[in-house]
């Protein structure tokens, strides 16, 4: 495969090290953002910043396409405008990006567009696989519409979707929020800790799409979750335990309720999503247990 590769949301928490990845590996990047070059430089490493899509109108085109463009969706509360701006920077960028494509002289073998086990909506105490029929809720419809923009080149592309799950890694993702509190003793479940969060190291996310990437065999939806997905109160009782903090202040369901509107669904409510399609394709996984996850993001507490 022409290793030539486009990436929109390089300079995000998947991105940075996707792109030192991809770059140790001997591809040869272009990060579309709309942040300066400079930044993006320092963010990404050996890479060749664009700042607009049509400055590839014409291009010579790429081997691959790696689409994680989005706006945190859990960056603030969920207004009308605030879900336009997550559809936007989502499904608008994605069917832009299809839309110039063609104009590229290379097509691409392969687009790896990104998505989220939201795709399923709250699905209780389900076991999740690729095969769940989804919920219609608003993280579902928002999943749905990404992956179709995505999956309109399916007749002349090798598309995959990356369904991931709460990402935990170094320096950033969910975690940046809770490890403060913990760390002053005031952490706790949420609502009564019994929903399901899937979650996933971002080392294996990367690897993931690189395996998506590389895999001529691999196509449509892939959950990029752990094999082993957890309850909330678990999750947050490991988080403690890593930091040497207790965990006695539970945040009761009404407050977040009132705090965040439709928007607390993401921590309410969950799924027990499971990676059958990449476990059946033999992948593995760097960190498939949460307590080695967490220590590799947050440290171990010092004694």
């Amino acid at each position: 495969m022409d290793k030539s590769v486009l990436i929109t949301g390089g300079t995000g928490f998947i991105g940075q090290p996707l792109c030192q990845s991809l770059a140790d590996r001997g591809y040869q990047l272009t990060v579309l953002s709309r942040r300066p070059h400079s930044e993006v430089l320092a963010r990404c490493g050996r890479v060749t910043p664009i700042q607009s899509l049509t400055e590839l109108n014409g291009a010579k085109g790429f081997g691959a396409i790696i689409n994680l463009a989005g706006e945190g969706i859990a960056d603030r509360r969920w207004s009308e405008a605030r879900k336009q701006t997550l559809r936007d920077s989502r499904v608008k960028l994605t069917q832009q990006l299809v839309s110039a494509i063609p104009s590229f002289g290379q097509q691409p073998e392969v687009l790896v567009s990104g998505s989220a086990v939201g795709f399923y909506g709250d699905q209780g105490r389900n076991r999740v696989t690729e095969t769940t029929a989804p919920n219609d809720e608003f993280t579902n419809r928002l999943c749905n519409d990404w992956e179709a923009a995505a999956n309109a080149l399916t007749d002349s592309v090798r598309v995959c979707l990356s369904r991931t799950g709460v990402v935990v890694g170094p320096g950033g993702g969910f975690l940046q929020r809770m490890v403060l509190p913990f760390k002053l003793g005031l952490g706790g479940r949420l609502g009564d800790g019994h929903q399901f969060m899937p979650w996933v190291h971002r080392a294996d996310v990367v690897a993931a799409i690189i395996w998506m990437l590389e895999t001529e065999s691999a196509s449509g939806a892939y959950n990029v979750v752990s094999p082993n997905p957890v309850e909330n109160r678990e999750l947050t009782r490991t988080l403690a335990s890593v930091l040497g903090r207790p965990a006695i202040f539970p945040v009761p369901g009404f407050v977040l309720k009132a705090a965040l509107g439709e928007m607390s669904r993401l921590l309410l409510t969950g799924q027990q999503a499971v990676p059958e399609r990449l476990l059946d394709a033999g992948f593995k996984f760097h960190y498939p247990d949460l307590r080695a996850a967490l220590e590799d993001a947050v440290g171990s507490p010092t004694v």
